[in-house]
């Protein structure tokens, strides 16, 4: 059965057990290394890489939102001092997007240090990188984090996640290499509709699952 056909999915680990079908391209590539957004892509990225028998490591992007509308995404911020701003941000005041910005630049900061600490973040040029969330909705966090890994010049870019918006699917095809899209939902609303049980995972769940190794 496909993933569209699993839908709403069950919890975010069996998204990345089934996701691993969809992957099997890169199964026997080289160098390959999977990169989980924290937080909830990392339980999706974990089951990939135990299942690839590949290194997992956490690559930190974060949300811009401006203070008066939380719900709504501007943008986003990624490890490496990558920015990227949706149109809806130009409409905003330059002081409060700055602030916006501003702000998560130091939550981005934050989660790189309590999710590695001292330990340094893989090595990535010439390496195949698969970067991994637990849905893509608007595409902005994810194309931040492609942005800041391309800069670190990857043999291929590759991006994966159980459900994408075909919007997302749109904006990010031109970015990277393979684009695996285990289900595109329309209309794609909330994310936690195509899952039955989506706990807000905690920093201390991330830490689980780096702590537990996927990788023999």
């Amino acid at each position: 059965m496909t993933i569209a056909e699993h839908l709403p999915l069950h919890d975010r680990r069996e998204a990345g057990q089934l996701l691993v079908a969809e992957l099997d391209a890169l199964r026997c590539t080289p160098e390959l290394v999977v990169l989980a957004l924290p937080r909830g892509g990392v339980a999706v990225g974990y089951e990939i890489a135990r299942a690839l028998d590949v290194p997992l490591d956490v690559f930190v992007a974060c949300k811009v939102h401006l203070p008066d509308r939380p719900d709504a995404v501007v943008g986003a911020v990624a490890s490496g001092g990558v920015q990227v701003i949706d149109p809806p941000a130009s409409r905003a005041p330059p002081r409060e997007l700055q602030a916006a910005l501003s702000q998560q630049l130091q939550e981005l900061a934050r989660r790189e240090q309590v999710y590695r600490g001292t330990r340094p973040p893989l090595h990535l040029q010439g390496h195949c990188v698969l970067l991994v969330d637990d849905g893509i909705t608007t595409g902005a966090t994810m194309e931040a984090a492609v942005r800041a890994v391309r800069k670190q010049q990857p043999s291929l870019l590759a991006v994966a996640a159980p459900v994408v918006s075909a919007m997302a699917a749109q904006r990010l095809r031109p970015l990277v290499d393979l684009l695996v899209c285990g289900a595109v939902p329309e209309p794609f609303g909330a994310l936690s509709l195509w899952y039955r049980d989506f706990p807000a995972y905690t920093d201390e769940d991330v830490q689980v699952f780096l702590d537990t190794p996927a990788f023999t």
